[in-house]
Formats: structure tokens, C-alpha cells, sequence
């Protein structure tokens, strides 16, 4: 197939696909539309507790992406990260496993510009690869014949300046991409929720169905070092048992965990240990049931062999059974307000801090800080539009300024997703502040006519009002979906040299591009616009799309 044809073909048609998506006499989509109503995977009592129970076959990997087993031979292929080894056990050698999961097979990867970005970077050969094909970057492809010697695949790297550059083992994303639609944004951390089977423990990350960004769509595998070049592969199913919800200690008041149970049987928990990673701490729960489908609270005073203490700086918290898999963890910030998992419609979970404590009981919606995500603009379309660039807006909801740095940490506020740290600045009560990158790519900026990108030029040409603030960054957000957080710095220690940094999360979303209603925000023109602030902006019906509004509320 002619790939200039195919390009232009898809353009066109995602160009028609928005205007007729749009009312003539309306510059915005029905918010009722976008908004997907929530099923009873909102309530923790429907919840399986298994990670790619929006369509996975549990315990193997042979399933396709939700948005790729239906595409026809014709359409664009549409790319997929099937396993990674972020960190080997006693080794230095990654390897990011891919493959086309839908769609037309490649006769030259090149003339797809079929690419790595983000956490590492790679330009594949001029070599064909079909569907369904699985191949293998590494870091260091000597290590890796050495490490799996009976491999059979096709192998590639190193990628770019491979001594220099490491997957990072606190988390990254990965980006595949290629020239035109099917690009695909996988991520992975060592951080709860993700099992730390992978971490360092011999493990690979295996992707078991859903969106690729979100850590409910990885297990670790089955195989001690990973099956790298083959489908199918096995994972380790996770326990139906997990840490729910945290109380941090606070004068006058006791901490506690909740541990809820998914499953159809009750759950002893009796000799089960808790891990607290920061105090380097493990209790073990001196006897307990989880009822199916409910709830069991253990006090900090008595339910333990020692007394548990939830500091309000926050950390990792493991829960862990007898078997492989008897794993449950969750990252609590820095807060003195409890923390836990939230279900969400769309089958999957995230963690934050809760609104209301809810012990014993389903949990309330996550709590909102000062500042917002007010509009993410994360996939501009290339062709007949006004704004042809990424950005972000953020509000201060509140009432009084907020300076973004913390002088008592010695530290600024960050934006998690683009990399992005703030020094001393000031955004005014019911204040805007844009956020736009520092160098645009795929952008024709002859066309657009552009011939200076920085904030000046975009204030002048969109005529965004002087009080609002425009700082750049220098990150880029997925064309897919990832993580976008607002992070206050709390706290910080320093151990054996190395400082970590304890944050208050403030708003935070997992936006998609499979998010039903929303899609016209997928290179289609139109932006993600929150509609609903009153807790963080996880759900699809959080949003609506609309034209772009840069530095306008």
C-alpha cells in the first residue's frame, strides 16, 4: 500500500469524522455524551480483583488490545508493548518486548517511522514485520543472547545511547509509535500498585489486556526472567485481597488498615505480613477473615505482633500471603486524610487520597487539593486547525495564592507526565496557568505559519489575557493516554546520600484515547475540558471534548 496515499487518506477522513461529530450551530460536544455512566465495577463488592479483567484471558497474555482485534488487514497497523524487563535480577540488561496487534503488516519499518520514545529512544531498521510478530529491543544485545541463549526471535539495539541511558526503575512510559495513527503508550514503576515481582526479582512485566498506561494492565510473569519473543505468556494472578483503605496517624487518633476482599470465599488472613518500605518495617496480622465481597479493619494497636505507624509523610505498603501472587500494595501521599482504591467505570482502579474515611465500608471519591487539571490538549490534530500544539492548563481553585515551592523542602511543585518541576512562581487565587512544550514536533510550522515558538508568540497569536502565566516544558504527553498529576512537595529525608521527596497529590488524571465519548480529542482537533472538579479527574465523565482554548477558563 502507498504510505503518502494511506497517510493523506487518514487524515482526510479523521478531519471529516470531526466536523461531522459536531452540531453546525454548537462549537462543543453534548457533555452528556461524553460521559460514560459507570457499571458496578464502581462498586468494590462487584470487583474481581484481577488485573485485565476488561478482556484478558487471566494467567495469559494472547489477548489484543481492546481497540486492535477488530482492524481490518487495511487499516493502520496499530502497535502494542507485550512484556518488559525494566530490572533484571544481578544484571544490567532491559528489554522491551513489541508487536503489530491489528491491522495492515509493515513491508519496511521505516516508511512507517516505526520508533521508540519517551523512557528510551530507537528508530527500527528498513526491515518488514508482520502482524502478530513479536520482536525485542534491548540495551545490550551481547548480554541478551548471553541471558537467552535458546532465543529464536528477531532482536534489535542497542537503542540510542544505550550506555548512558537506563529504563528507570522508579517508572517511565514507553512510547511505540509510528508514522500516522496506531501509536501506543505502555508504561511501567516499581511503585505500589505495580507487583514488585518485577522489580529487580527476576520477573518481566507481562501486559494483560486494557490500557497500556495503567499498572491494572501488567502482571509479572510466570517465568523467572521473562518469555521474551513469544505470545501467550504466563503471568502471575494476583490475590483477591487488598489493602483498600490507610488512616494515617494524627494526634489523638490510632492508625488503621482495611483490607477489602474481591473474592466469592472468605480470605484468613491470619499470619499475613504488612511491609511498610519507608520504615523498613514488617508486621505480621495476628488473626483475621476477610468475608467475600467484604471488609476487615485492623487497628494499629491490636491487630499487629507490633504497633503499625502511618506517617503523615506517606509511603509504599505491601500486603503479602504465603503463595506467589498473594500481593496487594498502594502508595499513600503525603496527607492526613486516609488513602485508597477507588473502582472506576471502566473496570480498573487508581489510589489517591479519599475525601471521606470510610472504614468498613465502599470508599468515597478522591480528594482534590488546591489546584486542578482544567484542559488537556494531548493529541492536536496536524492538518486544518487553529492549534496546532500540546498543552495544559492548570487552575487554582482555591481562594488564596499558591506559590508552586516549598522553601521548607527546598523544592517546587511538579507536574508528573511531562517531567516538569516549577521554581518560585505564584498562581493568584482562581488563577490560570498554561503549560505548553518547549519545541514542538510533528508540527509544520511553514505551514502554520510559525517562524518563533515561545511563549511570547503563542500569548500574541491566541490572545491569552497578561495575567495568565505560560511556562514551558519539556516533556510531551502521550498521543495515548498516561498519568498527569499536580505534586506539592511535603517532606523530604535523605538516606546513604540519596534524597526522596514526599508529595501532597492535589488533582491527578489517567486521560485515554479510548475513553467512550471523548474521542474527538485524538488528533481530531478538539481538547479534553474538565466539567467536573469536585473530585480527581480519572473518569471519562469527569470531561467533555472541545475546541482548544489556550489560557482561557
Amino acid at each position: 500500500m502507498n504510505m503518502k496515499k494511506w497517510l493523506l487518506t487518514g487524515t482526510l477522513i479523521s478531519m471529516l469524522g470531526a466536523f461531522s461529530a459536531c452540531d453546525k450551530g454548537s462549537s462543543s460536544v453534548d457533555p452528556d455524551s461524553s460521559a460514560s455512566e459507570p457499571n458496578s465495577a464502581g462498586n468494590p463488592d462487584s470487583s474481581d480483583g484481577i488485573p485485565g479483567s476488561s478482556g484478558a484471558n487471566p494467567g495469559s497474555s494472547a489477548s489484543l488490545p481492546k481497540s486492535s482485534s477488530s482492524l481490518s488487514n487495511d487499516a493502520p497497523p496499530q502497535m502494542a508493548c507485550s512484556e518488559i524487563m525494566y530490572h533484571a535480577k544481578d544484571s544490567k540488561l532491559e528489554w522491551i518486548e513489541i508487536y503489530i496487534a491489528g491491522g495492515m503488516d509493515m513491508d519496511n519499518m521505516q516508511n512507517f517511522f516505526l520508533h521508540l520514545s519517551g523512557a528510551v529512544d530507537y528508530t527500527f531498521p528498513a526491515e518488514p514485520l508482520k502482524k502478530g510478530e513479536y520482536v525485542v529491543v534491548t540495551n545490550d544485545p551481547t548480554e541478551f543472547k548471553k541471558a537467552y541463549p535458546t532465543f529464536a526471535g528477531r532482536l534489535f539495539g542497542p537503542w540510542d545511547d544505550a550506555q548512558n541511558v537506563k529504563l528507570f526503575n522508579e517508572g517511565d512510559v514507553v512510547n511505540v509509535k509510528v508514522q500516522g495513527e496506531g501509536d501506543v503508550s505502555c508504561a511501567f514503576s516499581n511503585e505500589p500498585p505495580w507487583p514488585s515481582l518485577a522489580d529487580g526479582k527476576g520477573r518481566s512485566l507481562v501486559y494483560v489486556g486494557g490500557n497500556a498506561a495503567q499498572p491494572n494492565s501488567w502482571a509479572a510473569s510466570k517465568a523467572d526472567g521473562g518469555t521474551p519473543g513469544v505470545g501467550g505468556d504466563q503471568w502471575v494472578a494476583p490475590t483477591n485481597v487488598r489493602i483498600n483503605e490507610i488512616k494515617p496517624y494524627k494526634a489523638g487518633e490510632d492508625s488503621w488498615i482495611e483490607v477489602y476482599n474481591a473474592g466469592d470465599q472468605p480470605v484468613d488472613i491470619t499470619g499475613w505480613l504488612v511491609e511498610i518500605k519507608r520504615r523498613d518495617q514488617t508486621l505480621s496480622i495476628k488473626s483475621g477473615t476477610v468475608p467475600a465481597k467484604g471488609y476487615l479493619v485492623l487497628e494499629a494497636n491490636t491487630a499487629f505482633d507490633d504497633t503499625l505507624i502511618v506517617a503523615p509523610d506517606g509511603g509504599e505498603f505491601y500486603l503479602r500471603g504465603p503463595q506467589e501472587g498473594d500481593e496487594s500494595s498502594i502508595w499513600v501521599p503525603a496527607t492526613t486524610a486516609t488513602s485508597g482504591v477507588v473502582d472506576l467505570s471502566d473496570g480498573s482502579t487508581t489510589q489517591g487520597p479519599l475525601a471521606t474515611a470510610t472504614p468498613g465500608e465502599k470508599n468515597s471519591a478522591l480528594l482534590v487539593g488546591s489546584l486542578y487539571i482544567n484542559e488537556i490538549n494531548y493529541h492536536p490534530a496536524t492538518a486544518n486547525t487553529t492549534v496546532p500544539f500540546e498543552f495544559m492548563e492548570i487552575v487554582n481553585g482555591s481562594d488564596a495564592a499558591v506559590t508552586l515551592y516549598s522553601a521548607s523542602v527546598q523544592k517546587g511543585w511538579k507536574v508528573e507526565g511531562i517531567n516538569m518541576e516549577f521554581s518560585s512562581m505564584t498562581i493568584p487565587a482562581k488563577g490560570l496557568l498554561l503549560l505548553i512544550p518547549e519545541t514542538l514536533e510533528d508540527v509544520d510550522m511553514q505551514a502554520f505559519g510559525i517562524t518563533t515558538w515561545n511563549a511570547d508568540f503563542v500569548r500574541s497569536t491566541y490572545s491569552i489575557p497578561a495575567d495568565v502565566q505560560i511556562v514551558t516544558y519539556k516533556g510531551k504527553l502521550s498521543n495515548r493516554g498516561e498519568t498527569i498529576a499536580v505534586k506539592e512537595p511535603f517532606s523530604k529525608e535523605t538516606v546513604e546520600g540519596i534524597t526522596k521527596y514526599f508529595y501532597v497529590w492535589h488533582d491527578a488524571t489517567l486521560y485515554s484515547d479510548n475513553w467512550e465519548g471523548l474521542a474527538e480529542a485524538d488528533g481530531l482537533g478538539f481538547s479534553l475540558h474538565r466539567i467536573d472538579n469536585t473530585t480527581m479527574g480519572y473518569e471519562a465523565k469527569a470531561w467533555k471534548v472541545d475546541y482548544p482554548t489556550p489560557g482561557k477558563l
